[in-house]
């Protein structure tokens, strides 16, 4: 899973959001590295929607304009779930092996003066 994805439904973990507030969920949770344009988070809603990853909750009008919000169905959770599973394994395997790794080799010294 690409972490657009990820991000978007880890933002609808908590509940239904529309477009901006989705938009400003993931900047968030990326500690702002990932900054969503809108063109691509409609595309990832409709794929992820295509997957039934996520389904449309619910419209409301505000301003004059719609604001349709999104949640994550029950196959979205179970998606977001088994990545974040996933990932928990590679993080795991990761600081195992930084645990074990050797240390870098301390550089002999040498002595003053230049030839040895």
């Amino acid at each position: 899973m690409r972490e657009p994805t990820f991000l978007i439904l880890t933002a609808l973990a908590r509940g239904p959001l529309h477009g901006y507030g989705l938009i400003s969920e993931v900047a968030a949770l990326s500690g702002g590295r990932l900054a969503l344009r809108p063109g691509t988070l409609y595309g990832a809603l409709d794929r992820l929607a295509d997957d039934r990853l996520v389904a449309a909750d619910r419209e409301e009008v505000v301003d004059g304009r719609l604001r349709r919000y999104y949640r994550l169905t029950d196959e979205g959770d179970a998606a977001l779930r088994a990545e974040t599973e996933r990932m928990r394994r590679n993080v795991e395997a990761a600081e195992e092996r930084l645990r074990v790794r050797r240390p870098a080799r301390a550089a002999t010294p040498r002595p003053a003066g230049g030839a040895a």
